[in-house]
């Protein structure tokens, strides 16, 4: 495989089983000879700290205000790792990140997805080749994710009436986006056959 890396982002609400999809995808593509690279948004976000402290001052004072700062802060992030991160993995590998800017449709509440969409495209933040929505039955990812080990995790949802409002306004976005929807309810292996099925599609397009 040539030619410039394929960027693919994996998106959607807390459970529904991203990590274990982006570890099997990886096996898969791997095994057959194709060049991974894992990336997460958490992990190359240079200003790490003062954008979780943002995150933890919305959750305890709620507003429209702060969550536009959030968000702002968020595609400054991606902005960089877009123009220092992502140009400098090998040419024609395959990235796969953990998060990025579709993910907002799940966790804000407050401004309306398409003006965060817009704040990431002004801030030229790199458009995915391809969007994978990972969702669940609400109920589902809410009773995986509180089975681990780390709990639910979520800084800005607590109730299973927050996550299945916030799973739905991550469906609407996809639908609306034309994102590919995984719907990992059923076996890793079927949505993991999904996935790459889909990554194959794009490496045989012209």
């Amino acid at each position: 495989m040539t030619g410039a890396a394929l960027f693919i982002a994996l998106d959607g609400p807390k459970g529904t089983g991203k990590t274990t999809l982006l570890e099997a995808v990886t096996k898969v593509l791997r095994a057959d000879d194709k060049v991974v690279v894992r990336l997460t948004e958490r992990n190359n976000d240079p200003h790490r700290a003062e954008t979780m402290a943002l995150v933890n001052e919305l959750a305890r004072n709620p507003s429209h205000e702060r969550e536009r700062g959030v968000c702002e802060r968020f595609a400054d992030s991606r902005s960089w790792i877009s123009r220092h991160v992502l140009p400098k993995q090998p040419a024609g590998s395959i990235i796969l990140m953990d998060r990025w800017y579709p993910s907002d449709a799940a966790f804000r509440r407050w401004v309306p997805f398409s003006q965060i969409l817009q704040m990431n495209l002004d801030r030229q933040v790199r458009v995915p080749d391809l969007h994978v929505g990972v969702v669940t039955t609400p109920e589902l990812s809410w009773a995986r994710a509180a089975a681990r080990a780390r709990g639910f995790g979520s800084t800005v949802i607590q109730k299973l009436e927050e996550h299945a409002a916030s799973t739905e306004a991550f469906e609407r976005a996809a639908v609306q986006h034309g994102w590919v929807l995984c719907r990992n309810e059923g076996t890793v292996e079927a949505a993991t056959l999904q996935v790459v099925s889909e990554i194959h599609r794009l490496l045989r397009a012209p």
